[in-house]
């Protein structure tokens, strides 16, 4: 079989159009600047005073628990450059970069305090308050991913960055707790105010549930004949655990739920995507192991009667599926979900519930200025370019004309380098910060070591006696491995650092193991394309003085009488 024939002039070209179709990309977009970082640019500070929902202090344990979910809910989808501390004992910092529109849907779903439970459905529009059947509806359903599924309601998954608010009579009524509240807890002596407050803050049991969805009390049906969903930017409905709740949905449908069976804690995992044979998009759910126990209980009470189940967020409700049969396990919410609604009902299920209350009144929001100057950004830049500029004043010394791969490559990998983090910065929220240009610098160095590597193992094989254009095949094997071995440590490097280091590094590690990622691709599609395109050319392979491959420069001067020099005939 022959040997495929290697064509670099149609490998560059593929990689000039890669990069014309790129920065086509970015000119559509209009963004040539990246957002810059916290350090560099400033942007905005959320300050989130939390609250023990069974009185007291707040747990330093919950506390850092709701810190790390509101850190994955900032920084999870990407490198957005945001910061999350605590201040005292009840307070957490969100800090975000940027004013963008990643940036602004970042801020909104920081400051949902995304409280998350699930709740039976005891009267909606298409089920009337205690009726054993609900209406006909959309097709949303949750099922066993083993199979079966029953239709239900339409879905709720898209749902906004407003919290939807109890109406005018429910606030009062709420106010009037002591004197006519509805619930069975409003009878409850004023000496025991402590245990009634845990029990209100606890979820019932299934079978209260249950029995409260199959036989609403005639003060609950009379208050949800009269509740009208308020318009949004109103005071937050108060979801209570351990009571009923009259709330809504974003397409403004009207809820009475049952007391929470199961609270969003207990969430293990939530995903989405298309399952195998399927062309629609489903959220994958899987509980702990107490739970699934729930879960399974819940899903088994309602099952093939057409009742429904709430997920609500915030005291919202984003979804209320059916279930055909008990249900132990993972389950799918199903329905018309696109790949936007369903990846966000998929976040807040994953990362919806805070083990504390945040209260709107202790959420402020303020402007922050850069934490550096000005200046230490153009330092950044300067020392980048300084030490480009020494890196090519030494290939054009030592290397001569062959300092054209160095060169080029250097252009190449600036210019990827420069495009991603556009594109980064406009889908993902990439920000770009002091650490993160250091780690730019570093590239610069590893992109030229790929071409020093792949010189020397030349003029190694050119001493041996074989010509320039042989020499550039044989020295590429060894050189390819090397560079790959070394790129790879390269990037195990940054990856480790980026798993396991402050977020201030996090930056850093990301621009290295993009730098090193892109040296990859600037070495098989560049650097060993144009150096065998030059191979071809006289001035480089008959060894022209300026050339760099010279016998001097390769080290054959005083090479015995007959040995094969540059520019042989192989």
């Amino acid at each position: 079989m022959a040997r495929k024939t290697a064509r670099p002039g149609r490998t560059l070209a593929l990689l000039f159009l890669a990069i014309a179709i790129m920065f086509g990309g970015i000119a559509f977009a209009g963004t040539w600047k990246p957002e810059l970082g916290l350090d560099l640019r400033g942007g905005t500070e959320i300050s989130m005073t939390a609250k023990n929902t069974e009185g007291g202090s707040v747990p330093r344990e919950s506390l850092e628990e709701a810190k790390t979910i509101i850190d994955q809910r900032v920084n999870g989808s990407g490198i957005t450059g945001g910061r999350v501390t605590t201040e005292g004992n009840d307070v957490i910092k969100v800090s975000i970069p940027g004013t963008g529109k990643v940036q602004q849907e970042t801020a909104e779903r920081v400051r949902q305090t995304a409280k998350l439970r699930f709740r039976l459905v005891a009267c909606s529009p298409q089920r009337p308050c205690g009726s054993g059947d609900a209406g006909a509806g959309g097709g949303s359903m949750i099922e066993d991913p083993s199979g079966g599924a029953a239709p239900g309601t339409s879905p709720r998954a898209p749902f906004g960055s407003e919290t939807v608010s109890a109406s005018e009579e429910s606030e009062k009524g709420s106010d009037k707790d002591a004197k006519s509240d509805p619930s069975p807890s409003a009878s409850a002596s004023a000496g025991a105010d402590s245990e009634k407050k845990k029990s209100e803050n606890s979820v019932v049991k299934v079978d209260d549930a249950v029995k409260f969805m199959r036989n609403v009390p005639q003060e609950w049906a009379t208050a949800y004949s009269s509740f009208t969903c308020p318009t949004p930017g109103s005071k937050p409905a108060e979801d209570i655990a351990g009571k009923p709740l009259l709330t809504c949905d974003d397409d403004g449908m009207p809820y009475l739920l049952t007391p929470a069976v199961i609270e969003g804690t207990e969430i293990k995992e939530a995903s989405y995507g298309i399952p195998q044979q399927q062309a629609n998009y489903v959220v994958t759910l899987d509980f702990k192991s107490d739970g699934n126990k729930v879960f399974a209980d819940t899903t088994g009470a309602i099952a093939g009667s057409g009742e429904q189940f709430a997920i609500v967020l915030d005291a919202k409700v984003i979804s209320a599926p059916t279930a055909d049969s008990r249900i132990s396990g993972g389950a799918q919410i199903s329905g018309d979900f696109t790949q936007e609604t369903a990846a966000a009902l998929a976040n807040n299920l994953k990362y919806g519930s805070l083990p504390l209350d945040f209260p709107e009144d202790g959420i402020q929001t303020r402007v922050i200025g850069p934490t550096l100057a000005g200046n230490q950004l153009t330092a950044g830049l300067w020392a980048g370019l300084i030490g480009m500029i020494l890196v090519v004043i030494f290939s054009v010394l030592y290397y001569r004309a062959m300092a054209i791969v160095v060169i080029g490559s250097l252009a190449v990998a600036g210019a990827l380098t420069y495009g991603m983090i556009l594109l980064l910065s406009e889908t993902a929220g990439v920000t770009l910060d002091l650490p993160g240009v250091a780690g730019l610098i570093v590239g610069i160095g590893i992109t030229a070591d790929s071409f020093i590597i792949l010189y020397e193992r030349m003029r190694d094989d050119m001493r041996e006696g074989r010509s320039m254009r042989v020499a550039v095949d044989t020295a590429w094997v060894r050189a390819r491995n090397t560079c790959l071995a070394s790129d790879a440590v390269s990037f195990l490097a940054a990856f480790v650092l980026y798993v396991f280091a402050t977020n201030e590094v996090k930056g850093f590690a990301f621009m290295l193991g993009l730098t090193t990622i892109i040296d990859v691709l600037v070495f098989f599609w560049l650097t060993h394309p144009l150096t065998k395109l030059l191979a071809g050319w006289g001035f480089f392979n008959k060894g022209h003085v300026l050339s760099g491959m010279d016998k001097r420069a390769i080290g054959t001067v005083d090479a015995p009488t007959g040995t094969t020099l540059v520019g042989g005939k192989a």
